[in-house]
């Protein structure tokens, strides 16, 4: 059996009994790393440290993933002026969040003969946040409902990065 050292040293081809003995005399655990390899190749470690630090860097990678939302706004064709001002509100919310923003008008009765007025009113909130984020999926209609996607500039985990460090700086003030 090769035998690897504590540090990453090679201690070279020892036998089984030997390598068991030099484990203990450390009182370390011999791990068997590479088993199909001629000859197999096991290491001197405390196995229980490093499955700690294991565990530790796999919290901490989850922690620093990321899930992007897929949000949902419905609109009418015939929307007022502020109940238009308050969607985009909250589009613009989502989208600074780093979520994509599904938009969806829904068409009734005669409307439904006039889908360029649906594109007219996804068009003018493309450009109403574009400084927050662009066309994903251009408008098109799907059945009754005219869908478009908006997806964010920035992703998901810069926008958690900068939420985290205002509430800090607004911690460090109060």
């Amino acid at each position: 059996m090769r035998l690897v050292g504590p540090n990453g040293e090679q201690v070279g081809i020892v036998a089984m009994k030997k390598a068991l003995d030099l484990a203990q005399e450390a009182d370390l655990d011999l791990v068997e790393v590479a088993p199909q390899a001629k000859p197999p190749v096991a290491k001197l470690m405390d196995y229980g440290k490093f499955k700690y630090e294991s565990a530790q860097k796999a919290r901490e990678a989850r922690k620093n993933q990321t899930n992007t939302v897929l949000k949902e706004i419905r609109f009418r064709l015939k929307i007022d002026d502020h109940d238009y001002e308050t969607k985009k509100g909250h589009v613009t919310r989502f989208l600074s969040a780093g979520d994509k923003v599904k938009v969806m008008i829904m068409f009734r009765g005669r409307e439904q003969s006039r889908p360029e007025a649906g594109i007219r009113l996804l068009q003018r909130l493309a450009e109403d946040v574009q400084e927050l984020g662009s066309i994903e999926s251009s408008p098109r209609v799907d059945g009754r409902n005219m869908v478009m996607v908006i997806a964010p500039h920035r992703s998901k985990a810069d926008a958690k990065a900068d939420a985290r460090r205002a509430a800090k700086k607004n911690d460090d003030r109060g």
